[in-house]
């Protein structure tokens, strides 16, 4: 399925300048690849989605940490004895 698509002058510039450079070797190649990375994005917002959904869902059914024991966690995490 062919998709004919209006970027704009400064998107279309970046398009051209790519393939002109080398980069990719048409624009239907910029434009795959643009989705692709769109693709991956939507993949990753939608797993940090899902982590925050579980998460709450968690805290609610009472099995998150106390402030205490998140500050605990972190002191230790970050304390001087790490070497940083």
């Amino acid at each position: 399925m062919a998709i004919s698509a209006e970027l704009g002058e400064n998107l279309e510039k970046v398009v051209a300048d790519l393939v002109e450079n080398g980069r990719y070797n048409s624009k239907s190649e910029v434009l795959r690849e643009g989705v692709r990375l769109v693709q991956e994005r939507e993949a990753r917002l939608k797993e940090l989605q899902d982590s925050i959904q579980l998460a709450t869902a968690q805290i609610d059914a009472g099995l998150g940490l106390s402030e205490a024991e998140v500050f605990d966690e972190l002191e230790r995490r970050y304390s001087d004895d790490s070497g940083h």
